[in-house]
């Protein structure tokens, strides 16, 4: 069963004469006054577990995954670097409750255990820490700013060719495994990836449309091949007498990569053959992140992942974050956005500030009928001051404060990984980009409790 706290506070002396280890501290005495996020954390590791089975170790406390968790994202650590530090350095042995008998955790451990938090218990924590924030006079919540950034997926930059090149060696490293290690028989079956990898650069290099053209039809060719492969393995998977969970395992493996590979050929022969333009909600960018959505922001820049919604308050606290599916427009997400600050506070906000692309004389409607006294929009689009704001003055102060963000998200992206998701899976993507913000507030109430 696991533990949410250790049975007793490891021996270990706290250094106090660096500045990170004061905000460390800190950071601890926050989680410690806000307990009952380690009870959510709790709930997800034991969540499908035997809690009457008492047998073997008890592993990682929540507190003590918790506290590693935010570790990892605070020095951008990898988990292989966590394991390290947490055994050489002192001040985060103590803050991650790991006393000097104990032998750290390995990285396979730690990976698991941070993985098993949801992105709704991350969600959950960031507003208990809001409510943490609000009983100490640090955020009320009277002021908001929100604006929208993308996290981009870790992926490479996508092209037909490239997706291709990916499904046929990904397929072929599969149906190879299945011959390998389970005695599967593929009829026919030939290894074909040096040549689809000179087809990859063939369509690279090419310098005319022809040539390109030609490099793409041997590829599909290719591709087709393989195609036929894979379901030669799946029906010889079928035909198998064994009962491994690892070859059913590999089956799903391969039919998950078939469609996805199927889809992609489909995309290309409508792009490439056939000249179609094929709109961004249908395409896959990836074969491994296939969640991943196409941004394209202010006609200028394409960016591969997920749009995110932040609301952010005076203090510079992350408040609020929407994990967007798709591309939808910053029109839309006025009223969630500010619905949303009402489960958090009770109440809506007195002053809300927004980027200029949320700006509508609907969403100042809607925004007005909340009973919001002033709203701004960071370009009029049509729209008075005066309308918007009590004042013009009150309006200007409204468009400074909003620019504020705009540090707060580079900061973020900087600092706490939130350019780019290095988890794999839309659910983890989701408790990348919550964590991230997590350990950003938790380290911004540090530091204003210790300038006080």
């Amino acid at each position: 069963m696991r533990n949410k706290w250790q049975k007793q506070m490891p021996l270990m002396p706290h250094i106090l004469d660096h500045p990170q280890s004061k905000e460390l501290g800190a950071i601890s005495n926050i989680i410690d006054t806000t307990s009952i996020i380690c009870d959510h954390v709790l709930q997800d590791l034991n969540r499908n577990k035997n809690l009457n089975h008492r047998a073997g170790a008890n592993g990682m406390s929540a507190d003590q995954v918790l506290r590693c968790a935010i570790i990892k994202i605070l020095f951008s650590f990898t988990y292989e670097e966590l394991a390290f530090h947490i055994v050489d350095s002192q001040s985060i042995r103590w803050f991650c409750r790991i006393g000097m008998a104990d032998e750290g955790f390995k990285k396979s451990a730690l990976n698991k255990n941070i993985k098993a938090i949801s992105p709704e218990t991350w969600e959950r924590i960031n507003r208990d820490i809001m409510g943490y924030a609000q009983q100490e006079k640090i955020e009320k919540g009277r002021k908001v700013r929100v604006d929208c950034t993308c996290v981009e997926s870790h992926i490479h930059k996508p092209s037909d060719s490239s997706l291709l090149w990916d499904a046929i060696r990904v397929l072929t490293r599969l149906i190879e495994k299945g011959q390998d290690e389970f005695g599967l028989r593929v009829p026919g079956f030939q290894n074909h990836t040096r040549r689809a990898k000179r087809r990859l650069l063939g369509v690279m290099n090419a310098k005319r449309k022809k040539q390109r053209k030609k490099a793409y039809t041997d590829l599909l060719k290719v591709t087709g091949k393989v195609l036929g492969y894979a379901q030669r393995t799946l029906e010889a998977i079928k035909s198998s007498s064994s009962a491994d969970p690892m070859l059913l395992g590999l089956s799903d493996g391969i039919e998950y990569y078939v469609q996805l590979t199927q889809q992609v050929v489909q995309q290309t022969k409508r792009r490439v053959m056939l000249g179609e333009q094929v709109d961004a909600q249908e395409k896959v960018v990836s074969i491994f992140e296939p969640h991943t959505d196409i941004i394209r922001k202010d006609n200028r820049d394409t960016f591969y992942g997920h749009k995110v919604c932040l609301s952010q308050g005076a203090s510079n606290l992350i408040l609020d974050c929407l994990i967007l599916e798709g591309n939808p427009a910053d029109t839309n997400l006025v009223e969630p956005m500010l619905d949303r600050q009402k489960q958090i506070y009770n109440r809506y906000p007195l002053k809300v500030s927004f980027d200029g692309g949320f700006a509508s004389r609907d969403n100042l409607q809607k925004a007005k009928s909340r009973k919001i006294k002033d709203v701004c929009f960071a370009k009029k689009r049509g729209l008075s001051e005066t309308d918007m704001c009590r004042s013009e003055y009150v309006y200007h102060c409204l468009r400074r404060f909003r620019a504020g963000i705009e540090s707060g998200i580079s900061w973020l992206k900087r600092c706490m990984g939130f350019a780019r998701c290095m988890w794999k899976g839309f659910r983890s993507f989701k408790s990348y980009v919550w964590s991230s913000i997590v350990a950003a507030n938790l380290l911004t109430i540090a530091r204003r409790k210790l300038a006080t």
